[in-house]
């Protein structure tokens, strides 16, 4: 496809704010933290690039935004046609609370795909993390519409504004997170806000993993009666990137827990800041051909292999067609073949 210039298809209502066209536009980058002197990224300090002579020709894009769309249609149809011309494919979601994407591509792409969402006033303030990884870790490009940009099963609870989810809980830095931990120490409880297998390979140390398979699991297990030990301590969510736990923390606010937190910037943040030396253990499940990702070398894996119980942090789909349940695999189960087994899960 020719990416020189795409026109962006005429907008319905609410679509008159949109961004005019697409456009490829040449960076200059000099560093590893390389930032834009382009006039509408100015007014949003806090934006950096990786300079693309430094580091790997292409990346993956985690963001994610709450703020009010009058037409998500709209919204996602300007958004497939972007990033259709710049050769990114992804996942994204957008609802009428906002965007939640994840894509991959060349850098240079990337950083236009950055300036050209900053034209579009509701996505102005994203907050962009970049992480490991290639177009290819993604077999296609899917934008979707849907009620909710993560399915908790509360789309009319859940309201936002210009400054985002209204009611939710006080987010905090990597810092600000270990002040909290030597200020108020076994206090504190971590709430594990992804899905229960995920925890399986990494976590913050002490967690408490909900018994989830889905998002939406979670209004279930926040109502049932087993954490409400926990609703006059300070509980601190948090997820891979930040969103889920914007929801979470107001459902649990709203549910009665006095104290609640999150993670800004979710894990993904957090190993930036201070990888496995700090608080978090293992490795970070990502829902991409990846599957795990390392914040730094030679990371202890916490899985257990469910054939011997040995140290892994791969996961492989079981091998019963009916069941294709992820299941960790040590490196020496899968080379005696146990992938070919029948399936071990009940």
């Amino acid at each position: 496809m020719d990416r020189l210039e795409q026109r962006n298809p005429g907008m319905r209502s609410g679509g008159s704010d949109m961004p005019k066209c697409v456009t490829k536009t040449a960076i200059n980058t000099t560093s590893s933290l390389t930032w834009l002197s382009n006039s509408s990224l100015k007014e949003s300090p806090g934006i950096w690039f990786p300079s693309i002579g430094a580091m790997q020709p292409q990346k993956i894009l985690l963001y994610y935004i709450f703020r009010p769309l009058s037409d998500p249609a709209a919204v996602s149809l300007w958004q497939r046609k972007l990033c259709e011309s710049l050769n990114l494919r992804g996942r994204i979601l957008i609802s009428e609370h906002g965007i939640n994407g994840t894509v991959g591509g060349e850098i240079k792409d990337l950083i236009t795909y950055i300036k050209q969402n900053k034209e579009y006033p509701a996505f102005k303030e994203i907050e962009y993390k970049w992480s490991e990884g290639s177009r290819e870790d993604f077999p296609r490009l899917k934008v979707k519409n849907r009620a909710e940009v993560v399915g908790f099963g509360i789309p009319n609870e859940l309201k936002v504004d210009a400054q985002g989810v209204i009611g939710g809980g006080e987010h905090l830095t990597p810092a600000e997170l270990h002040e909290l931990v030597d200020s108020r120490g076994e206090e504190v409880v971590f709430f594990d806000g992804r899905n229960a297998f995920e925890s399986k390979i990494g976590r913050f140390k002490g967690a408490v993993v909900p018994e989830t398979n889905t998002t939406h699991d979670f209004i279930r297990e926040i109502e049932s009666g087993k954490y409400d030990h926990l609703k006059d301590k300070p509980v601190v969510t948090y997820c891979t990137g930040g969103i889920r736990c914007e929801i979470l923390s107001s459902a649990m606010k709203s549910r009665g827990f006095g104290e609640v937190y999150q993670l800004d910037g979710g894990i993904v943040k957090y190993g930036e800041a201070f990888g496995n030396k700090g608080l978090w253990e293992g490795s970070l499940y990502v829902f991409d051909k990846r599957m795990a990702v390392d914040f730094e070398p030679n990371v202890e894996p916490i899985g257990e292999c469910q054939h011997c119980n040995g140290a892994t942090k791969n996961f492989y789909n079981c091998s019963d067609d009916w069941c294709r349940q992820l299941t960790l695999v040590c490196d020496a189960c899968v080379e005696g073949n146990v992938l070919s087994l029948d399936c071990v899960h009940d």
